[in-house]
């Protein structure tokens, strides 16, 4: 899918229900992993002993952390959709987050995208948008929830 611009209330209010498109795939490294692991503080070693984590872990290998899965979200949404002519963008919330399968290193992850629902709130406008985290040649996405952006146009 070609990316989506978008430069106005009106312009969102034409995806409400529709798909968005996916991102590209992107790689989860060991390397990646373990820069998260150093800025979080979270050296667990299922994400960062890929020897341990052979031998003892449940999945065969270290594991992204979840809050890293979800701290690509921006890098990739930004593939999907060109949300341009903003005074000003916040990321506001996060509902119904659900992690559903572990990102083993070296998996492939995108990020598919469908516009929930969007309001106008007096000049800024809330956009709800359902997001899917899917793994390449998996069955169950990695997380499912529902993103929530203000955005105030110029």
């Amino acid at each position: 899918m070609s990316l989506v611009r978008i430069g106005s209330f009106e312009e969102f209010e034409q995806y409400i229900g529709k798909d968005l498109g996916v991102s590209d795939y992107h790689q989860i490294t060991q390397e990646q992993i373990n820069q998260f692991a150093t800025s979080t503080l979270d050296h667990q070693w299922i994400h960062t002993d890929p020897v341990k984590a052979k031998a003892e872990g449940a999945f065969g290998d270290t594991i992204a952390h979840g809050y890293l899965t979800l701290s690509i979200v921006p890098y990739l949404w930004g593939q999907i959709v060109d949300v341009h002519n903003l005074k000003m963008m916040i990321n506001y919330g996060i509902e119904s987050l659900r992690f559903a399968q572990a990102v083993l290193v070296n998996n492939e992850v995108r990020l598919n995208a469908n516009l929930k629902s969007v309001v106008n709130l007096r000049g800024t406008v809330k956009a709800e948008v359902n997001v899917k985290l899917e793994i390449k040649d998996q069955k169950k996405p990695a997380f499912s929830g529902v993103l929530v952006f203000l955005y105030h146009f110029q």
